[in-house]
This record gives structure tokens, sequence and C-alpha cells, in this order.
């Protein structure tokens, strides 16, 4: 509470602030009246303090900024807030300076506490950068050393981490600081980069209990990798991916191009990056699927826990998966997702019923030759085969041959061709036989309604329910073609299943019997066990449906078997639009290659060039944020490259949820040289740009001098991003 008493001169304004309790008053005034020196030095006013009482005579305008900064000063002892010299010489800037925050509030917003330690922000900019972060998606903190950018967006990423905003940090910067290069550093690849980084992993060790940073680094939870790891999430060029049209080799695909995603469905591909020669990894799933990435390639898995705890996939890296073991006690540790929907590809015209084709391929007799039979020991098939195929007629003949005639009609002349026949010679199916049958691609690469056809004719025909006491009943299909079981496991994958593939060979197996004589086998058999998801039926034939729900059909699994080195291969990075950030590759296998549920921060962006700039910002996922943090005035780059910091405003300035947010030398927050150190680089900066100017104005063309700003002296500066001028500092 404060009182005021005029007297005949402004000099003589007095004001009495009450102080409201004995243990405050011994907190304003600190340790030896530390703090109400301190306030002497701020201002030329007179303060005296007498019991609770703070007397302050001098002018009104003087007198009126004390008294309320002894009441800020009040509210912050209350709030529990120390108080050193230091504290006061920022409120008395913080007064000084436009705006409407409170020193008060600035100073008791807390951000994060650990082992007893708050970390707040310590001035007006840098509460308003911390408020900033909250309020958008990608922020820029472009400001001199020592303003605490880097330190505060940490603060703001391992908050979100507690708080389970997002489930992963993942902290990085450019390793080209001291201009090395890495491998001629000593030391393994980590102790070369280690240097780099470990400002990132002291902030860390202030924030985090020190003994859970290994920990969270392990499971992925944290990541702090060089600028250049960021990129290497990358398959071989040769890879395929799927698209609408079917598979395409990954290094063929241009932004703009369709793939599918996790939900069965086209999403654009964002960005297209060559990653050069990188060496690269076989990863198996236990059902056989396995394609080829780069170690930090990105996959989307979860644990048995995980499923347990109804816990959402989390995102790591083939080597952090390798590393961390792939088996646990006797069972696999990572399971990957599958298709939450079948895929669907655009519908095709079709010459035939593709259940009937399915009929067809299994058991029916297609040499061309003769007319085409059908064979089964389930008349209900049959019926279906002649109520499908317009234009026949099947008629049994003996045991379980069928016949299927052209269904004549009066006045017909004998050259007309069978249906079936005039079918199978179109698709080319005419001739094949037990060992050389396939589904073509008219089928394969149609609606899911038409794959689950072909499917469940062939599973019919050629396939059967599988039950075992306490288990889930699986799905069993044998052929001797294989491009049939080929066909057979790209359907089953492509509705969300999975297909485990066996070879049971033909020499020396044991001879089956027909009319009580040996009949060996020619070909071998390929066998698939298949799991499909709930909800998709693998049979129409009532029998097999009959058993097939007695034992419900269990669900589809696929986990992680082996990471392999493969070598090294020419690789790209693509990056996709999906919500999910997942992809279909080899396999129908789901992978993810960007970063979503993520707070991400970019160190030292300086010593970015633009592509590199580009490159991480395209990276960002769903539910992810991102803080870019740098210098300009300390550009490192080689042979006077561009900054993709400098460049960066004048590109994104314009886009909703994106911030830039400045910091000078009055929020430093190291030793009091620093800031004095910035302004003086700062009038150099100045003075050199200004000497300059002239050379060019009075025709000496451009100085051989240099300025004291590391970079490109010919690299202009662009608007708001260049050393402080002198409009610049008196902000």
């Amino acid at each position: 509470m404060s009182e005021t008493t005029h007297t005949h001169s402004p000099r003589d304004t007095q004001v009495k602030v009450v102080v409201p309790d004995e243990h405050t008053m011994i907190s304003l005034l600190g340790s030896g009246d530390e703090l109400l020196r301190a306030l002497e030095r701020a201002f030329d006013s007179d303060i005296h303090v007498r019991g609770h009482e703070f007397t302050i005579s001098g002018t009104p305008e003087e007198t009126a900024v004390v008294v309320r900064l002894v009441e800020e000063l009040i509210e912050l002892v209350k709030s529990g807030t120390h108080v050193t010299p230091d504290t006061i010489e920022r409120m008395v800037h913080m007064l000084g300076s436009p705006g409407t925050e409170r020193p008060a509030e600035v100073l008791t917003t807390n951000i994060l506490s650990n082992r007893g330690r708050t970390i707040r922000p310590k001035t007006v900019n840098q509460k308003r950068y911390v408020d900033t972060i909250d309020r958008h998606t990608v922020v820029f903190g472009i400001g001199p050393a020592g303003t605490g950018k880097t330190y505060l967006a940490m603060a703001k990423a391992v908050r979100a981490l507690q708080d389970k905003e997002i489930n992963r940090i993942i902290l990085t910067r450019p390793a080209v600081e001291a201009g090395e290069r890495l491998g001629f550093l000593p030391g393994s690849l980590y102790d070369k980069i280690d240097p780099y980084l470990r400002p990132l992993y002291d902030a860390l060790h202030d924030m985090l209990d020190p003994d859970s940073i290994p920990k969270l680094m392990a499971a992925g939870t944290i990541e702090v990798a060089p600028l250049a790891y960021m990129r290497g999430r990358a398959q071989p060029v040769h890879t395929n991916v799927l698209t609408p049209e079917g598979f395409r080799p990954i290094g063929d695909l241009e932004v703009g191009d369709l793939v599918v995603g996790s939900n069965g469905e086209p999403t654009p591909v964002l960005g297209v990056y060559p990653q050069g020669e990188k060496a690269v990894y076989r990863i198996t799933t236990q059902d056989g699927a396995s394609t080829l990435c780069s170690e930090d390639h990105l996959w989307s898995v979860r644990t048995r826990d995980d499923t347990r705890r109804g816990k959402p996939h989390r995102v790591l890296t083939a080597k952090e998966i390798r590393e961390s073991g792939l088996r646990c006690a006797h069972y696999r540790k990572y399971e990957l997702p599958l298709l939450s929907q079948p895929m669907e590809f655009p519908e095709r015209d079709l010459p035939m019923d593709p259940y009937a084709l399915g009929l067809l391929l299994g058991d029916g007799c297609l040499t061309g030759s003769t007319t085409p039979s059908f064979s089964t020991e389930d008349p209900e098939l049959a019926e279906a085969l002649e109520g499908l195929v317009p234009g026949i007629r099947v008629s049994w003949k003996q045991g379980p041959d069928y016949v299927i005639n052209r269904e004549t009609q009066p006045g017909d002349v004998i050259t007309i061709a069978n249906p079936v026949t005039a079918v199978m010679r179109d698709l080319d199916l005419c001739g094949t036989t037990s060992a050389t049958k396939f589904v073509p691609d008219a089928y394969l690469y149609n609606s899911a309604e038409v794959r689950l056809a072909v499917l469940q004719g062939l599973l019919d025909s050629d396939g059967g329910p599988v039950s075992q006491n306490g288990r889930a009943c699986r799905i069993q299909y044998g052929t001797a073609s294989p491009m049939l079981s080929s066909a057979v496991r790209f359907l089953t994958q492509s509705l969300g299943g999975v297909a485990y593939a066996r070879t049971r060979a033909a020499k020396d197996r044991k001879p089956g019997l027909a009319r009580g004589r040996e009949v060996f086998h020619r070909h071998d058999t390929h066998l698939l066990d298949l799991r499909l998801p709930e909800g998709v039926a693998p049979f129409r034939l009532r029998r097999k449906i009959e058993k097939y729900q007695a034992s419900g059909g269990g669900r589809p699994m696929r986990f992680i078997d082996s990471i392999e080195p493969a070598g090294t291969e020419e690789c790209v990075c693509i990056q996709v639009a999906a919500e999910d950030s997942l992809y279909v590759t080899e396999d129908f296998l789901l992978t993810h290659n960007t970063l979503n549920d993520s707070f991400i921060i970019l160190d030292e962006a300086q010593n970015t060039s633009p592509e590199q700039m580009k490159m991480f910002l395209t990276r960002l996922g769903f539910g992810s944020k991102i803080v870019v943090t740098g210098d300009v005035t300390q550009v490192d780059l080689p042979g006077g490259q561009t900054s993709g910091l400098r460049t960066i405003e004048n590109i994104l300035s314009d886009i909703d949820d994106i911030a830039f947010c400045r910091l000078t030398s009055d929020d430093v927050v190291r030793h009091k040289l620093v800031g004095k150190i910035v302004d003086a680089y700062g009038r150099y900066d100045a003075a050199q740009d200004a000497s300059q100017r002239r050379r060019r104005d009075s025709g000496g063309g451009r100085s051989r001098g240099g300025s004291a700003r590391s970079g490109s002296a010919d690299t202009p500066e662009e608007p708001g991003t260049g050393g402080a001028g002198p409009e610049e500092r008196a902000d």
C-alpha cells in the first residue's frame, strides 16, 4: 500500500509504501541490504526504510516508477521468487520499456521445475518468446548468444513431454561450427559428433533427472542428432512403394505423385530428398515380408506392453529398434501396424465375375484343347459357378468332375466359342496348368470387393479353415503354382492381413493315391497360412464359413524378426501428406517418414543452407511443434554460402501459424559483459557497413576490407535479419 505526500516543489514529492510483514521486508532488503543498495543505485530519488515502510522522495515521474517497482518486488517475494540485484536491474529495464507486461508476471511464469529449481523467463522478450511457442506450431527465435533461445525452447519441450502433449523430443544442430570435417576428427562416430551436441546434452541434464536421460534416449523418446542425420531416413531408389496404379520404385516418385497410406487411400508426396550412397539394412518380419532402409529410417512400432495398456504406436529408427533388442524372452518385441482398411485401387471392367475366376483358377481345367471342366466335392460351388457366368451350363459327369458346356440357343452355329474358353483366352489363361496359373492384373489391381471375391474363390476351391484347440482358426491355402501363391499373398496383404509362406518339395515326398494307384508329385507345393482382419470373410462355401466362424479368425499381427546389414545403396527420402505419415512399401509394410507428435528444436540454424532449412521444415508431422533458433551475425558456413536463416523470414512471413521472435542484447542472461560485447560488435558492424556504403557512393567500388560478421561480406542482409543497427538497439 502506498501513500503520497505533495510539497511545494516537485522535487519534494514523497511517497510511502507499506510492506505487509517483517518477513517480506527482510526479503526486500536482501542480505546486507544489497537489494536496497541496488534500488538506490538505479534511481536518483532518495529511498529510506523505517520499520515496515519504504519512503521515496524525488520527482513525480521517477517516484511513480520506484513505487511501482517496490510493489512488483513485494509480489515477487510473496510468490516465493528469489530476488537478486540482477533481478532489480531487469525489472527497472522492463518498467522503462514499452509494453503492458508486469515484471512480477514475467518473472513468476514457471516453465519447468526440476530438483527444486524452476526455469522462468527473465525478460519481457523471453516471456513473449515462450508465449509465442505456446500459440504457434513453428517459431523462429533469432538473437545473439546468451539470450536463452535454445534453453527456453528445450524447457518447453520437456514440459510438453511431461504433460503428454507430445511423445518425442528431437534436438538437432548442424555440425559445422568448428569448420572441421567429421571424418578427420578422432574417435568413433559418436565421439566425433559429441562436441557439437554437448550444449544440448548439458541443457537436458539441467531439466531432467540424469539417470532418466539414457533410458529416454534408448527408448527413442529423446533424440539428439546432427542435422545431417535428420535426412538419413531413406530407402534405396529401387525400393518399391505402392501407388494407386501399383508398385513403383521410390526413386521414380516426384512431388505431387500419389502413394498409398495406412488407410488404403491415396496420399500425395510432399517432398523428395535424394540422400546419396548410404548404408542400408534389410528389415524382415516374422511372416517373411522384408524391405531395405537406412539405419535412421523411421518405423511406427509398439510392444506387447503398449498394446495391453492401450498406448499408441511409438516412432523409432531402425538403429534404435536393432540396438534395443528384437526379442523379449521368448517372443518378438516390436509389432508393426497393418492396413487399417483394405487398399483401394481404381475399379476396372472385368470379363468374368471375380469369384467365378477364383473357382476356375483353383479347380478348373483350362487347357483350351478340350471342353472346360471343374472338379469339386461341393455341388454348392458348381451351382455358384453356373449362376455367375452367363451362357454356360455346369453338368455333373462322375465323381467330383463337372463339365462346363456352352448353353445353346436355337439358331446358334457350332463355331461359337465356349464363354469360359473365350474369357480364358482373352486373359491369357487358356492353356495354363496347375503349376502355371496366375491371377491377371485386372483382378489384382482392382477394388477391394473384386480382390476379396477372387480370394474367396481360390480359398473355397483350394483352401480351408484350420482350427486348433484353444486357438483362433487360421486359413491354409495350397497350390502348385508359385504365381498363384504370390497372388494370394498379395490379395491377403492388400486386405489388411498377413500370409506365412512355406514350400513342400516334390522330391522324396510320399506319393498320393488315386483310385488305389500311387500318384507321384510332379511340382512343389506352395503353402500359405493366412490371417485376415475382423470383418473380412475369407469363404463363401457354407461348411467352411461355419467352421471358420466357430473358432474365430483371430487378429493378424506382424512383428519385426530381424534387421541385418545389406551393403550400401543410392537412397532417397520422401515425405507424404498422410495424417499418420505412413506409406506402403514392399510386401505391404507400413513405414514412417516424418515426425509426428514431436517437439523438434533446430539450434544454430544460421549454419544451415537454404536447402537444409527447407528439408528440415518439411519434416514436420501432425501434432508436432518446431522451434528454430539461431544468430545471423555468427554464420560459419564455408565459402560464403548463404545461410538458410537469413532468407527464411522473407519466404514464410505471410504464413499463418509461423512466428518470428527477436531477442536482443537486453535479453542476454549470461554475464553482463556478454550483452556489452554484443552491442559493441553491433556498433562495429554498423560502422563498417556505413564505411562501405560511403566508398561505393564515392565510386571507390567494393571495399577490400571484410566485415566483422562471419559469413560472406557480399551477401546482402535481409530486412530485420542482419546485425543490430542503431534503430534495432534502441528497441
